[in-house]
């Protein structure tokens, strides 16, 4: 009989124990912590800043080694990768920031930071992918939670960094380098393949919906605390106790997996889908043949789970056809696509222009008179979890009800985000705050349809390969709307208002003009992706009818039941 490694563990365990690696793993986001200190311990101007912004985001994005590790190693060794990425880069920010090393190349620190932000793709696919596998029937609801929750990384970096560490950018940057090591091997152990959940379990809705609920309170508080703080100076017992608070609040998924070992026979009574004895379904699923469509998936819950069980296993019989939309393609087939390269590019302009406002918001926000930018990196952070669980939870629902093509939400996000462009071009007095937290939900829709949607039309066998080529299109936009554009916008104006010919790197800019330019061209590349997007929507609705009809993404337990 085949048993699986970590089959009888439940695959909730690993999924809470997965949102604490998420909250690592958004490292990449805390770039605007510290980069002020970059610029003026180091003495950089705005345009080797906005490169240093575009190292962050390429190393967040290089993801394509660990898409093609995590099929061939377990978890644990691609969270191992990350913690020492982590640690070597953050750590050689910290000893440039705190003046232990002098005089570093500009090249070193670049590369340095590339590595510090790689270790978030090692983290992200090691338990985006593994979660996604181990619920096979939904995708949207892990996609959500995992990213929300990364997404409120910045929010939960930014308590740690203003109340425990008060403002300090250097030994921020040493919490980094210790820190997000210590949360990977805490969790390694617990972050493994189980028996995939069929779906069938009547608990399996309320368990994510505790877990998604919990998150929405943790990010009102972690906004609530953050924005007090601001204004009220905490006691030292007062800041421990608030930071304590959060980690009972990031521990709160775990009372899920708890539950049911405590009532085991209560919750798993509907389906035995996550008990130990699915195990002896292993070997007779393995004997039946793969799906030969996604639409099949849904018809025969038994091939599905077999294919998931058998990756790197050798059991997977190769196909002798190039496949159809929802089957599961290699890269060399799913590139050729038209519909590959549609939704690669529509991702590409709401990741590519909203990272250039994230990675220039204490700018923007210098520039629109407003010198605490740590309540925008607050807001910019909540809004953005709201994107990601809010885009998951409501493109599941509508996909299942209506079969409504998930790329519909990214066509309404960008909408949005063209018209938040132009806010923050007039630099209307009152618009900065409403447009920062209009720009986060918007972003973080982009990144929880995407995954799943990707998914959905190339299968779930090469999902890590295939989102990481598609997640290029976040360091792409950085490189040339931050880096290409925005640092050489700005700077040419702070030339301006200074005096021609005088270097920029000890002065701000200040007023609408400072990125004016940017955000105009940055709307007209929106309104293209808009296009591209009812494009690709169109064409993919079919496969979508054809994969959720019925109106249920539920599998059931024979193809015969249909």
């Amino acid at each position: 009989m085949l048993r699986l490694k970590g089959g009888s563990r439940p695959p909730w365990v690993g999924l809470a124990a997965a949102v604490w690696v998420q909250i690592a793993s958004g490292n990449t986001f805390t770039f605007p912590l510290y980069s002020h200190s970059l610029k003026s311990v180091l003495g950089f101007d705005q345009r080797q800043l906005t490169l240093l912004g575009v190292a962050n985001d390429i190393g967040e994005n290089l993801g394509l080694l660990p898409g093609l590790a995590c099929n061939k190693f377990p978890p644990s060794l691609l969270l191992l990768v990350g913690s020492l990425a982590s640690f070597l880069g953050y750590g050689l920010l910290f000893l440039a920031v705190s003046n232990t090393l002098h005089s570093l190349p500009f090249l070193l620190l670049w590369l340095g930071l590339v590595v510090a932000a790689n270790s978030s793709a090692w983290l992200t696919t090691a338990v985006l992918v593994t979660n996604m596998r181990n619920f096979p029937a939904s995708r949207g609801s892990v996609a959500g939670i995992l990213k929300g929750y990364g997404g409120l990384s910045a929010a939960v970096f930014t308590e740690i960094y203003s109340i425990l560490l008060h403002n300090s950018s250097s030994t921020f940057l040493l919490f980094l380098a210790v820190g997000i090591p210590v949360v990977c091997f805490s969790m390694m152990y617990l972050i493994r393949p189980c028996t995939p959940a069929s779906g069938d379990d009547h608990a399996e809705h309320y368990h994510f919906s505790f877990i998604q609920v919990s998150s929405v309170v943790l990010g009102v508080y972690l906004l609530a605390t953050t924005v007090i703080g601001n204004f009220t100076a905490f006691s030292s017992a007062v800041s421990y106790s608030l930071v304590a608070v959060m980690v009972l609040l990031l521990m709160v998924p775990l009372l899920v997996p708890l539950k049911m070992t405590l009532f085991p026979l209560k919750l798993n009574e509907p389906s035995n889908s996550e008990s130990g004895p699915k195990e002896e379904n292993a070997e007779p699923l393995l004997a039946s043949s793969s799906a030969g469509t996604l639409g099949s998936f849904y018809e025969d819950e038994s091939s599905e789970v077999a294919e998931l069980l058998a990756l790197g296993e050798g059991a997977v019989k190769q196909r002798k056809r190039r496949p159809k939309r929802g089957e599961d393609f290699k890269f060399t087939e799913a590139v050729v696509k038209a519909d590959f390269w549609l939704l690669f590019f529509v991702f590409f302009v709401g990741v590519g222009t909203g990272v250039t406002v994230l990675n220039n918001l204490a700018q923007i926000g210098i520039a629109q008179g407003e010198e605490d930018t740590t309540t925008l990196l607050s807001i910019f952070s909540f809004c953005n979890f709201v994107g990601r669980l809010g885009g998951g939870v409501v493109s599941e629902h509508f996909v299942k009800t209506k079969s409504l093509p998930r790329t519909v939400w990214m066509t309404c996000t960008q909408i949005i985000m063209l018209v938040v462009y132009l806010m923050f071009a007039y630099a209307i007095n009152g618009t900065l705050y409403p447009a920062v937290a209009f720009l986060g939900v918007c972003y973080g829709v982009q990144v929880s349809v995407m995954l799943p949607t990707v998914s959905e039309l190339f299968g779930l066998k090469h999902f890590g390969v295939l989102s990481s080529i598609m997640s290029l299109g976040n360091p792409i936009g950085a490189f040339l709307f931050s880096a290409l554009l925005a640092g050489n916008v700005y700077d040419n104006e702070a030339a301006k208002q200074h005096g021609i010919g005088l270097l920029a790197s000890d002065v701000s800019c200040v007023g609408p003009n400072c990125f004016k330019l940017t955000f105009f061209i940055l709307s007209g590349v929106c309104a293209a992706g808009i296009i591209l997007s009812v494009i690709l929507t169109l064409r993919i609705k079919p496969v979508y009818q054809m994969l959720y009809a019925g109106g249920s993404f539920r599998l059931p337990q024979t193809s015969s039941s249909h």
